[in-house]
């Protein structure tokens, strides 16, 4: 190729390869910077500006989906934090406690009410959940996107109900993450937030506009709790205690 192959400096390709084992890395290189994310939107590197260089946090993860995709907790997991991770698919839990066999790994849904619900399975793992998705989706049509393959009944407890059970004893919430698909609102609403008051909290929701906020019922509720927004995200939105 003589003189027009391309010259790499050996400590920038270290430094990707650094980045791609999961740390965050800073390349700088004729003037590029980046960081690494594993959120579906960046919402952990908007996390990580929050809570700077804190070490040894504790993560409630509900809507876990995966230990690295799509994930707002693998950031601070590979910091040293430990945590809650909760989801309803079935066999979700296996690559967590391949990956995070210090954190408590939960196959179960939340909801407002225990007992058990009907949860629907995608071709698409991240669309699951107790909530048909879009008519396109709904109808199984093959010409969409996305197919629904199957259902199936599975338990639910209150998020109150899993924090009593499995939060060590005077542990403090640093995160809490939602992503349920759909019924976020219902996963807030089963929670005892007397004794249960995460610090921060990133949670889904489509509906959300700055200019109505007063308008959505997650953004109301937490308000009545004393927490305001601190970022957006794509969907979700980032919420701390004042």
């Amino acid at each position: 190729m003589g003189n027009d192959t391309l010259s790499i400096p050996r400590e920038w390709v270290k430094s990707v390869l650094r980045a791609a084992k999961g740390k965050i890395s800073h390349l700088r290189q004729g003037g590029v910077y980046s960081r690494l994310s594993w959120s579906q939107e960046a919402e952990d590197l908007i996390l990580a500006r929050y809570f700077g260089r804190r070490q040894f946090g504790f993560y409630v993860d509900v809507g876990a989906h995966h230990p690295e995709r799509f994930s707002n907790t693998r950031l601070f997991h590979l910091r040293g934090w430990k945590g809650i991770n909760i989801d309803a698919m079935p066999g979700s839990m296996k690559p967590f406690m391949d990956q995070r066999p210090q954190d408590t790994n939960l196959e179960i849904g939340i909801a407002s009410i225990p007992g058990h619900l009907t949860y629907y399975l995608y071709d698409e793992p991240a669309l699951n959940g107790f909530t048909r998705n879009d008519p396109e989706i709904q109808s199984g049509n093959p010409r969409g996107p996305y197919r629904l393959i199957g259902t199936e009944e599975v338990q639910v407890r209150t998020l109150a109900d899993v924090l009593t059970e499995y939060l060590p004893a005077g542990q403090k919430i640093d995160l809490l993450s939602i992503d349920a698909e759909g019924v976020d609102f219902d996963v807030l609403q089963s929670n005892d937030w007397q004794r249960f008051k995460p610090e921060c909290i990133v949670i889904e929701t489509e509906e959300f506009e700055f200019e109505t906020a007063t308008d959505n019922e997650i953004y109301k509720f937490l308000r009545t709790l004393g927490y305001r927004a601190y970022a957006k995200s794509g969907k979700s939105i980032i919420f701390h205690l004042k």
